[in-house]
């Protein structure tokens, strides 16, 4: 079961590889990384196995201010964040909150129609990015 609003995309590469062409294509787009959570090794800090699982959390205040201004719960959602991990066969995802599901959660929709369908398009193109085949090499 997907949970409402979130996007899940299957990688072509390794949990570690698809952070780090989701990095470069973040900032390729003029957005910050903020922070990046490694959950796996917090839980190693507390002798606990975790496969890879990261959060990336990155974003524009061009962007997301706008969206603050019309609601200012949904700062408790922004910045955008990015999941990165692997399941129980090896197998590596990327997942992010849709932005449009964000602002209706938040009331935030009214006049924010262009910054969500930039935001849309930002994230899936990132997306896509980070998690498809690599032009003449594997990872």
């Amino acid at each position: 079961m997907i949970p409402d609003g979130l996007t899940i995309c299957p990688s072509s590469h390794g949990s570690k590889v698809t952070a780090e062409r989701l990095v470069a294509a973040v900032t390729k787009r003029g957005m910050t990384i903020l922070a990046r959570i490694d959950h796996a090794a917090a839980a190693a800090n507390v002798g606990m196995a975790l496969r890879p699982t990261e959060v990336l959390i990155f974003g524009n205040p061009r962007a997301g201010t706008p969206l603050m201004q019309a609601a200012q719960t949904i700062g408790i959602d922004l910045p955008l964040k990015a999941l990165v991990w692997e399941d129980d066969r090896g197998k590596a995802w990327l997942a992010y909150d849709d932005p449009v599901w964000l602002a209706r959660r938040h009331g935030a929709t009214s006049g924010a129609e262009r910054t969500l369908g930039a935001m849309t398009e930002a994230l899936a193109a990132v997306a896509r990015e980070a998690t498809a085949p690599s032009v003449g090499t594997t990872s």
